[in-house]
This record gives C-alpha cells, sequence and structure tokens, in this order.
C-alpha cells in the first residue's frame, strides 16, 4: 500500500494549543501519533511524508523516533525538518510528482494554486497548513483535486491513495461521502 501524511510535529508541545489537538501532553500526542501511524503502515508499504515530521526535538531523538516508523519512508521536506539521517528515508526532495493507478499526484508541503496535470485530474497532496477535513471538502465542492494529508485533517492517521481517490470520485459520482 502506498499512503501520505504530514504535519506529526513529534516533540512541539505548543502546537497541542496551537491546533486544539486533543492531547493533555507532548508524550501523549508522540504515544498517539506513533501508534496511528503505526496501525496503518506496515513494513512493507511505502509512505510519502510531506514535511515537519518533529519539532523541538534533538537531531538524535528525532532520528530515533523516525527509526520507529513503519514502511518505506519518502520525506518531502517541510520548515520545521531537519538535516535528518538520510538512511532512514528512500529519498529526500522538496517535490516530487508520482503516478499511482493511472492517478498522477504533486507532493510538496506547501498548498500549490496550480500543478503538474491539474487540468486533467491530477491531484496535489500538501500539509503545512494543519487544516481540517472541511478544507479538503471545500476543494472538492470547489472542484480542486488538492488534498491536505495532513495529521490534524486525517483524524491523526496517514491516509491511502485510495482513500484520497475514493474521497474525490464518489463526490463525482453524486455519492454519499
Amino acid at each position: 500500500m502506498i499512503y501520505f501524511t504530514a504535519d506529526m510535529h513529534f516533540g512541539h508541545k505548543a502546537i497541542i494549543r496551537m491546533q486544539n489537538r486533543p492531547f493533555e501532553s507532548v508524550e501523549e500526542m508522540d504515544r498517539v501519533l506513533l501508534q496511528n501511524y503505526n496501525s496503518i503502515v506496515r513494513k512493507e508499504d511505502t509512505v510519502y511524508i510531506l514535511g515537519d515530521i518533529c519539532h523541538h526535538m534533538s537531531i538524535e531523538e528525532a532520528d530515533a523516533l523516525i527509526k520507529k516508523l513503519n514502511g518505506k519512508k519518502y520525506l518531502i521536506k517541510g520548515n520545521h525538518d531537519r538535516n535528518y539521517d538520510p538512511r532512514l528515508f528512500v529519498d529526500i526532495l522538496d517535490f516530487l510528482k508520482i503516478s499511482i493507478d493511472g492517478n498522477h499526484f504533486s507532493l510538496m508541503h506547501y498548498p500549490m494554486l496550480s500543478w503538474p496535470k491539474k487540468g486533467s485530474g491530477g491531484y496535489q497532496l500538501h500539509g503545512h497548513i494543519h487544516a481540517r477535513m472541511g478544507y479538503n471538502e471545500a476543494n472538492r465542492a470547489d472542484g480542486q483535486r488538492r488534498y491536505d494529508v495532513g495529521v490534524d485533517a486525517n483524524n491523526f492517521f496517514p491516509v491511502s491513495t485510495r482513500q484520497i481517490v475514493s474521497f474525490f470520485e464518489a463526490y463525482r459520482r453524486g455519492e454519499d461521502c
């Protein structure tokens, strides 16, 4: 399977208050985010992390935490990412275009107004803005295939390619979402 996530902000105590996350402490947040991630992503899966893995952690603590995350990890760098051990990732990039089952995805930490294949059904996946699901729903209603894969918009879990495509396709077909 292929998954996407962003904006975990492991180690960032203030993000709980800033984003009204439902955690009592940074330790609880880090534990739940790690459990949620590993409950979905298996060791053989591929995961694209669209930035901001950790914040306010030493590089050694960050690397130790990243080692605990399942899957073959690609990092699309965010504004809070540091020089993590590159051996923890398949690749570290600023931007990436991928095709999965005929669907085209443009991956960047930041939301874009335009992206490759936007006019022909391409998707833009991002993080950074810590949106809630309402943001993704508004994009869908406006015909924009732009989706925030960040944990704040996805109940603190990674999201699969299938989930993203289904999210947009069900709406196009007029099904209840």
